[in-house]
């Protein structure tokens, strides 16, 4: 096995095998990684802006593993061996990834051969293949202020495997004051994308430039009273959704007023999963879904 630099990316793992006729249309290799020899690209799906959770640590008694979520671009690779190729097992192509990424630098946040995972959400959690006969690796790379997650799934006797990689970053607030200001004014209101810690009201602070633009279209507008409506997917219960969509719509009017915007101007009401704007079965749906909407009163 040997590492190879490719130019503007990250390090790339497992021994170089060039591209071939046989790729699926449109499937190409992530620049994080070399595909294992004698494999071809069978499919591939690359998302902008996504979700996927990552098993982390050992799994527990019942089979249970803690999950990371990670927000960000997202890719799906699917290896299959070419025809008439050596056949590999699924512990040697866990094994290669594995040692490549450590000299890499990346960190392994969980190992599974055999996996069975009890806990297993197909939505959820990366594409499992063939579960308790597949062996799972889950990677973390960090350079500089990115961070890039990766799971391997390699079936155990098929010669296949399959790649989730999810480079981490926040949605972005494609709007600005002004945009914020006119889309109030029009439609009557506008869904606000702030990050929060999972499962918290606490905004990470890499929201503030969304919020400062909130604030200053409602400076623009002194006379508008709004409602600050928190919303969330449909991943929890119906309870715990409600109760966390209200803390974060009080939490987002927290941060208003601390901008300077009278909380006489405000109220704060949660409505939990009970009004999405996408579909919740898939990921990028729930993602629009997790939002914050000002609307006028």
């Amino acid at each position: 096995m040997r590492l190879q630099f490719l130019a503007g990316s990250m390090l790339a793992l497992c021994m170089v095998a060039p591209a071939t006729a046989e790729d699926a249309p449109d499937c190409t290799d992530h620049p994080l990684f070399t595909r294992f020899p004698q494999m071809r690209l069978a499919g591939c799906e690359r998302l902008q802006f996504d979700m996927r959770g990552f098993p982390t640590g050992k799994p527990d008694a019942d089979r249970n593993t803690k999950t990371v979520e990670v927000e960000g671009a997202v890719t799906w690779l699917s290896y299959e061996l070419i025809e008439g190729s050596p056949m590999p097992s699924g512990l040697q192509i866990m094994r290669n990834f594995e040692n490549a990424a450590r000299k890499a630098g990346a960190s392994i946040e969980g190992q599974y051969p055999g996996w069975c995972p009890a806990n297993y959400d197909g939505e959820k959690m990366p594409r499992m293949g063939n579960g308790c006969l597949s062996y799972g690796l889950t990677m973390k790379f960090v350079r500089g202020d990115k961070e890039t997650w990766a799971f391997l799934q390699a079936s155990a006797n098929e010669g296949a495997y399959l790649l989730t990689i999810c480079e981490r970053e926040a949605m972005k607030q494609d709007i600005a004051a002004s945009e914020i200001a006119d889309k109030l004014a029009k439609d009557g209101f506008v869904a606000l994308y702030v990050n929060f810690d999972t499962g918290k009201s606490t905004i990470k602070p890499d929201s503030a430039r969304t919020l400062d633009d909130a604030a200053g279209a409602l400076r623009l507008q002194a006379a508008l009273r709004i409602e600050v409506g928190g919303h969330t997917d449909n991943v929890g219960t119906p309870e715990s959704n409600m109760k966390l969509s209200q803390e974060r719509a009080q939490a987002v009017m927290a941060a208003l007023v601390q901008r300077g915007i009278d909380a006489g101007r405000m109220t704060a009401r949660g409505y939990g999963q009970t009004a999405p704007i996408a579909d919740n079965r898939t990921e990028e749906g729930r993602a629009k879904n997790r939002r914050v909407e000002l609307t006028r009163k």
